[in-house]
């Protein structure tokens, strides 16, 4: 094997400028996430790639992908959804009316006949964002609504309902209770202009442990979004066998995802909630052996602002914590390597960001502006070109 090594520029605005110009040629970028964080950032990826990989938590359980969990004990698919809706082809070569419907959410305020009136009208065929529709993908939509339909029990609350949640939903109780051929049929009826997947196709819950020595069971209640911020810094992560007991469990990667990530042009650690979203797919085993096979380059992308469940944990102690789980020792990773660059803003501040002991770890900072308008949030256009310069 030979190593070949050229001048780093960030932003490389000739390979940007290819990229943009045909992105269906443009490399392969793999996200480990979950959640919203990464969605608008998706958006404006799109343009440049059709080769982007998000492998995405399928462990929530708050928002409307709870209802539907707690109805069919199966795996969370609203942040599957959105990422997917995110990717979609919203040209006039995409399916505007199929990106529509897909988008739209029953109301909060009306009463349960009148949910259940036009979930029946969805599910017929008769609702106004179903009539544009042509077969036969109409025909696909309504098998899935109805079979859901069949299943759904008497008290299910469709308030707030995302109606492509309830179609992936009613995909998977027809496909013995398995994402991944729905998932496949839904980013193609929107045109997703990517690739989007479970890290695994489980029902598995998160725990952690506090530094407190107190246990927590669920994504919603870790967040710090549904329910008031943690009282203590996170000490451990786990997967876990449901949300009543500790039960710690563990999950296998499968063959298509290794594949994916041994062979994705880059690996981005991307903002989001570190624990629940980034760190989460981490914890399911073969990941991070697939991880050190690929040769190519893996970034860690920082969060900007808040995120409760960074509580007391600086940015040098997530880098630490990140080549621990994976290598068992931050010193392994010059060797085999699951981080290379660290990509920072170059006028935020982080906290302490320790070059020296970075350097003895094998990992490089690289500065860019990836911040244009919002001191707290990244600019999409300049943090995707900036990704892809490391291609």
């Amino acid at each position: 094997m030979f190593n070949v090594s050229r001048r780093l520029v960030v932003p490389d605005s000739v390979r940007v400028h290819r990229y943009q110009s045909l992105p269906e040629l443009a490399p392969s970028i793999l996200f480990f996430s979950g959640g919203s964080a990464l969605n608008k950032i998706s958006r404006q990826l799109k343009r440049y790639t059709h080769h982007s990989i998000h492998m995405v938590t399928p462990f929530d359980s708050g928002g409307s992908s709870a209802k539907l969990r707690q109805a069919f004990d199966m795996p969370a698919v609203g942040d599957l959804r959105s990422r997917i809706m995110a990717l979609a082809d919203e040209t006039v070569l995409g399916q505007p009316d199929v990106f529509d419907l897909f988008s739209y959410r029953l109301a909060h305020d009306m009463s349960d006949e009148q949910l259940w009136q036009e979930f029946g009208q969805l599910t017929d065929g008769s609702h106004v964002l179903m009539q544009p529709i042509v077969a036969p993908m109409k025909s696909l939509i309504k098998a899935q609504l109805a079979r859901l339909q069949a299943h759904l029990p008497e008290d299910f609350d469709l308030r707030g309902a995302s109606v492509g949640n309830l179609i992936i939903s009613g995909g998977y109780l027809g496909n013995q209770q398995l994402l991944d051929p729905i998932i496949f049929l839904f980013s193609r009826l929107v045109k997703t202009l990517g690739e989007v997947t479970t890290i695994v196709d489980e029902t598995h819950h998160l725990g952690v442990r506090l530094i407190s020595g107190e246990c927590i069971l669920g994504q919603h209640l870790i967040t710090g979004k549904e329910c008031r911020p943690l009282s203590s810094p996170i000490e451990e992560i786990w997967l876990n066998h449901g949300l009543t007991e500790n039960h710690p469990i563990s999950a296998q990667v499968p063959e298509d995802r290794r594949q994916n990530i041994e062979q994705a042009d880059i690996i981005c650690y991307p903002p989001g909630s570190f624990f629940t979203s980034v760190v989460a797919n981490l914890l399911v085993s073969g990941v991070s052996e697939a991880i050190v096979a690929n040769p190519n380059p893996k970034l860690y992308l920082p969060n900007l602002g808040e995120d409760p469940e960074q509580k007391g944990w600086s940015i040098m102690a997530r880098i630490e914590y990140l080549l621990r789980l994976m290598l068992g020792s931050p010193e392994l990773n010059r060797q085999t390597p699951v981080l290379n660059w660290i990509l920072l803003d170059s006028n935020y501040d982080y906290g302490e960001v320790d070059e020296l002991q970075l350097q003895l770890w094998g990992v490089t900072v690289v500065k860019a502006d990836l911040i244009r308008n919002k001191p707290d949030r990244y600019d999409e256009q300049q943090v995707v070109e900036a990704l892809l310069s490391f291609a």
